[in-house]
Protein backbone atom coordinates (compact mmCIF):
# COMPACT_ATOMS: atom_id res chain seq x y z
CA UNK A 1 0.00 0.00 0.00
CA UNK A 2 2.77 2.67 0.25
CA UNK A 3 3.59 2.04 -3.20
CA UNK A 4 0.35 3.14 -4.12
CA UNK A 5 0.24 6.09 -1.81
CA UNK A 6 3.69 7.37 -3.16
CA UNK A 7 2.37 6.42 -6.78
CA UNK A 8 -0.78 8.86 -6.31
CA UNK A 9 1.49 11.33 -4.32
CA UNK A 10 3.52 11.55 -7.15
CA UNK A 11 0.33 11.53 -9.57
CA UNK A 12 -0.92 14.75 -7.38
CA UNK A 13 2.34 16.84 -7.02
CA UNK A 14 1.76 17.08 -11.41
CA UNK A 15 -2.29 16.98 -11.27
CA UNK A 16 -2.73 20.02 -9.07
CA UNK A 17 -0.26 22.62 -10.37
CA UNK A 18 -1.72 21.47 -13.97
CA UNK A 19 -5.19 22.08 -13.17
CA UNK A 20 -4.08 25.43 -12.16
CA UNK A 21 -2.28 26.29 -15.41
CA UNK A 22 -5.08 24.95 -17.45
CA UNK A 23 -7.58 26.93 -14.88
CA UNK A 24 -5.46 30.06 -15.82
CA UNK A 25 -5.63 29.57 -19.23
CA UNK A 26 -9.98 29.17 -19.12
CA UNK A 27 -9.82 31.92 -16.90
CA UNK A 28 -7.42 34.51 -19.78
CA UNK A 29 -9.53 32.73 -22.35
CA UNK A 30 -12.65 34.31 -20.59
CA UNK A 31 -11.44 37.58 -20.38
CA UNK A 32 -10.45 37.61 -23.74
CA UNK A 33 -13.70 36.94 -24.77
CA UNK A 34 -15.76 38.90 -22.65
CA UNK A 35 -13.82 41.68 -23.94
CA UNK A 36 -14.91 40.76 -27.48
CA UNK A 37 -18.21 39.95 -26.44
CA UNK A 38 -18.29 43.87 -24.91
CA UNK A 39 -17.06 45.39 -28.44
CA UNK A 40 -19.61 43.44 -29.97
CA UNK A 41 -22.37 45.06 -28.05
CA UNK A 42 -21.04 48.37 -28.25
CA UNK A 43 -20.84 47.85 -31.85
CA UNK A 44 -24.37 46.06 -31.73
CA UNK A 45 -25.99 49.24 -29.91
CA UNK A 46 -24.67 51.58 -32.26
CA UNK A 47 -25.91 50.31 -34.94
CA UNK A 48 -29.29 49.82 -33.68
CA UNK A 49 -29.61 52.90 -32.19
CA UNK A 50 -31.56 55.35 -34.09
CA UNK A 51 -33.23 52.93 -35.95
CA UNK A 52 -36.61 52.49 -33.73
CA UNK A 53 -36.02 48.50 -34.15
CA UNK A 54 -35.75 46.04 -31.16
CA UNK A 55 -33.62 43.61 -32.56
CA UNK A 56 -31.35 42.65 -35.61
CA UNK A 57 -33.79 40.24 -37.40
CA UNK A 58 -36.61 43.29 -37.87
CA UNK A 59 -33.75 45.78 -39.10
CA UNK A 60 -32.74 43.19 -41.69
CA UNK A 61 -35.99 42.80 -42.89
CA UNK A 62 -37.06 46.19 -43.16
CA UNK A 63 -33.74 46.92 -45.30
CA UNK A 64 -34.86 44.22 -47.21
CA UNK A 65 -38.41 45.94 -47.88
CA UNK A 66 -36.40 49.22 -48.09
CA UNK A 67 -34.09 47.18 -51.14
CA UNK A 68 -37.01 46.22 -52.70
CA UNK A 69 -38.88 49.31 -52.98
CA UNK A 70 -35.94 50.93 -54.25
CA UNK A 71 -35.07 48.19 -57.38
CA UNK A 72 -39.06 48.44 -58.06
CA UNK A 73 -38.44 52.26 -58.32
CA UNK A 74 -34.89 51.83 -59.89
CA UNK A 75 -36.91 49.69 -62.68
CA UNK A 76 -39.84 52.60 -63.24
CA UNK A 77 -37.06 55.01 -63.89
CA UNK A 78 -35.10 52.95 -66.34
CA UNK A 79 -38.41 52.11 -68.45
CA UNK A 80 -39.39 55.76 -68.45
CA UNK A 81 -36.05 57.02 -69.55
CA UNK A 82 -35.86 53.99 -72.57
CA UNK A 83 -39.31 55.84 -73.51
CA UNK A 84 -37.98 58.99 -73.44
CA UNK A 85 -35.17 57.98 -75.67
CA UNK A 86 -37.06 56.60 -77.71
CA UNK A 87 -39.27 59.46 -78.16
CA UNK A 88 -36.37 61.67 -78.66
CA UNK A 89 -35.49 59.47 -81.32
CA UNK A 90 -38.58 60.88 -83.58
CA UNK A 91 -38.22 64.72 -82.73
CA UNK A 92 -37.57 66.43 -85.94
CA UNK A 93 -34.34 67.92 -84.17
CA UNK A 94 -32.24 67.74 -86.43
CA UNK A 95 -32.24 70.84 -88.71
CA UNK A 96 -29.78 72.69 -91.91
CA UNK A 97 -30.35 75.77 -93.91
CA UNK A 98 -29.28 76.60 -97.08
CA UNK A 99 -30.15 80.66 -98.43
CA UNK A 100 -29.23 81.07 -101.91
CA UNK A 101 -30.22 82.95 -105.51
CA UNK A 102 -32.08 80.75 -106.99
CA UNK A 103 -32.66 82.85 -109.95
CA UNK A 104 -29.31 83.85 -111.03
CA UNK A 105 -29.10 87.50 -111.75
CA UNK A 106 -32.78 88.67 -111.38
CA UNK A 107 -33.05 87.73 -107.51
CA UNK A 108 -30.92 88.14 -104.79
CA UNK A 109 -30.04 85.20 -101.86
CA UNK A 110 -34.06 85.41 -100.29
CA UNK A 111 -34.51 81.75 -101.67
CA UNK A 112 -33.77 79.20 -99.15
CA UNK A 113 -34.04 75.30 -98.24
CA UNK A 114 -34.70 74.04 -94.56
CA UNK A 115 -34.22 70.62 -93.76
CA UNK A 116 -36.30 69.32 -90.85
CA UNK A 117 -35.18 65.20 -90.09
CA UNK A 118 -35.52 63.25 -87.18
CA UNK A 119 -33.08 60.13 -86.01
CA UNK A 120 -34.77 57.82 -88.64
CA UNK A 121 -33.96 60.33 -91.26
CA UNK A 122 -37.55 60.78 -91.67
CA UNK A 123 -39.25 64.41 -92.02
CA UNK A 124 -39.28 67.19 -94.74
CA UNK A 125 -37.81 69.94 -97.14
CA UNK A 126 -39.04 72.85 -97.16
CA UNK A 127 -37.90 75.31 -100.02
CA UNK A 128 -38.93 78.55 -100.56
CA UNK A 129 -37.90 80.77 -104.05
CA UNK A 130 -38.23 83.84 -104.39
CA UNK A 131 -37.54 86.75 -107.35
CA UNK A 132 -39.06 89.92 -107.56
CA UNK A 133 -42.40 89.36 -109.29
CA UNK A 134 -43.47 85.64 -107.26
CA UNK A 135 -41.98 83.60 -104.59
CA UNK A 136 -42.98 79.80 -104.11
CA UNK A 137 -42.72 77.40 -101.68
CA UNK A 138 -42.37 73.75 -101.86
CA UNK A 139 -42.86 71.13 -99.29
CA UNK A 140 -41.14 67.87 -100.35
CA UNK A 141 -41.13 64.33 -97.57
CA UNK A 142 -38.51 62.26 -96.64
CA UNK A 143 -39.35 58.65 -95.36
CA UNK A 144 -36.44 57.00 -94.13
CA UNK A 145 -33.98 59.38 -96.17
CA UNK A 146 -35.20 58.86 -99.23
CA UNK A 147 -37.23 61.96 -100.62
CA UNK A 148 -41.00 61.49 -101.99
CA UNK A 149 -40.65 63.80 -104.92
CA UNK A 150 -37.11 64.86 -106.48
CA UNK A 151 -34.71 66.97 -104.68
CA UNK A 152 -32.95 69.90 -106.37
CA UNK A 153 -29.24 70.53 -105.41
CA UNK A 154 -29.40 72.86 -103.01
CA UNK A 155 -32.11 70.39 -101.13
CA UNK A 156 -29.86 67.64 -101.54
CA UNK A 157 -27.30 69.82 -99.78
CA UNK A 158 -29.54 71.07 -96.93
CA UNK A 159 -30.64 67.28 -96.50
CA UNK A 160 -26.70 66.06 -96.83
CA UNK A 161 -25.88 69.10 -93.61
CA UNK A 162 -28.94 68.09 -91.60
CA UNK A 163 -27.85 64.11 -92.01
CA UNK A 164 -24.56 65.07 -91.11
CA UNK A 165 -25.84 66.38 -87.59
CA UNK A 166 -27.67 62.97 -86.90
Amino acid sequence: MSEMNQFLGDQLQWFIPGIAILLLLMFILILAQGSKLRSMRRKYDAMMSGTGIEDLESLLVDLKTQNDLLEETQQLQKKAIEALQLKLQGIKGHIALKRYNAFGDRGNDLSFSLAILDDHRTGMVLTSLHNRDNSYIYAKTLNAGEPQYPLSPEEQEVVTLALQRI
